[in-house]
């Protein structure tokens, strides 16, 4: 199945609901058959902006274009937006076949071009052959699976898609994200994506617009946004980490008594945040070069299968008795290594990895 993907032009949008901002003079660009995933903790505003872009929400004042048209009057139907929601929307007394055939129905397309769409749709998301089966009859992975058939068996140039694997357990919802990741490169189609899954939104995206409060915080490709966020809220946010608090004097970096090297220089002087990413740091014997080292004790050390997550409480006298969480991978080398809950601790962070936060 081919499509002609388009771009999404965002501008200014804005939504209120009385003095709540929902969206505040949110501006996006979203390139032409892209991934962008629109990733935000509850109550951000993501799934405010996906509803504008599927035409169910309109906004107090912005422009929304696909491709060169401007949409913010149109209504959802003449969009001819493929829509994946939450809890799936099929109808329980049709069967998979008449689910995914329905927006054909509901266009007027003939009833024998229908049936090869929708085989072609049910083939594209590997349910070749249920299209008899109830809905009732089937299971949560193959409910997603017919939505998303459904969604695509019109060959919309864009697909929208909110939180559609939330429901799912863990392993399939990780079966799942790869899945639609080819699903989306096979299409050739411009997707835009709803999660509050940081670690789903670093696996299937292009890029990552990052929403809290309203506004568009940062959009980087997932690298970018996990190793170098914008400020301490994207940094707590995506992926695990430990933020030091830490002082900038010209251009000396430092946290309590200690001098450290971070990767940057910022602009002013003042308090700053740290930011360790605990895979980042490693047990040290202070004879490595380019590298941060901090002492302190073990206060914690937590068995989670494929790693040992431990939480060290750093010397009081110098570092202020801040915490820090380190992840290594529990290779049986490393877990004869590892010191014991109350010892002393070496650790060391290097300079390349040693992020300074607003």
């Amino acid at each position: 199945m081919q499509s002609n993907a388009l771009n999404i032009s965002i501008n200014s949008i804005t939504k209120t609901y009385g003095d709540f901002h929902a969206l505040n003079d949110v501006n996006l660009e979203i390139k032409s058959g892209e991934f962008l995933t629109l990733l935000g903790p509850s109550g951000s505003g993501k799934t405010t902006l996906l509803m504008v872009l599927a035409g169910f929400t309109r906004p107090d004042y912005g422009s929304v274009k696909f491709g060169e048209e401007e949409v913010i009057l149109k209504p959802p139907h003449l969009r001819e937006i493929g829509m994946v929601f939450q809890n799936y929307a099929l109808f329980p007394h049709m069967n998979v076949e008449e689910n995914v055939g329905y927006p054909q129905k509901l266009r007027g397309v003939r009833k024998s071009e229908t049936k090869h769409s929708v085989d072609e749709a049910l083939s594209t998301v590997k349910l070749d052959g249920l299209g008899k089966r109830r809905v009732s009859e089937l299971s949560g992975g193959q409910k997603q699976r017919v939505a998303l058939a459904r969604a695509i068996v019109f060959k919309p140039k864009i697909l929208l898609m909110d939180e559609p694997l939330s429901a799912l357990d863990k392993k399939l919802r990780e079966e799942m994200q790869i899945e639609l990741r080819q699903l989306h490169d096979s299409l050739n189609i411009t997707t835009v994506y709803v999660t509050h899954d940081q670690k789903e939104a670093l696996t299937m995206s292009d890029r990552i617009a990052v929403i809290n409060g309203g506004q568009l915080m940062q959009l980087d490709t997932p690298n970018e946004i996990y190793r170098r966020p914008n400020n301490a809220f994207i940094a707590d946010f995506i992926g695990e980490s430990s933020l030091l608090s830490v002082k900038v004097h010209g251009s000396t970096t430092y946290m309590g008594a200690s001098e450290i090297c971070a990767n940057q220089t910022p602009g002013r002087d003042g308090d700053y945040l740290l930011m360790v990413r605990p895979e980042k740091l490693f047990l040290a014997d202070k004879t490595e070069k380019d590298a941060n080292f901090f002492d302190g004790r073990v206060e914690e050390s937590i068995f989670q299968g494929e790693s040992q997550l431990m939480v060290i409480k750093l010397d009081p006298e110098i570092y202020g008795g801040q915490e820090l969480r380190m992840r290594l991978p529990n290779g049986s080398e490393t877990m004869q290594a590892l010191p014991k809950i109350g010892e002393k601790i070496s650790v060391g962070l290097r300079f390349a990895d040693s992020f300074l936060v607003d």
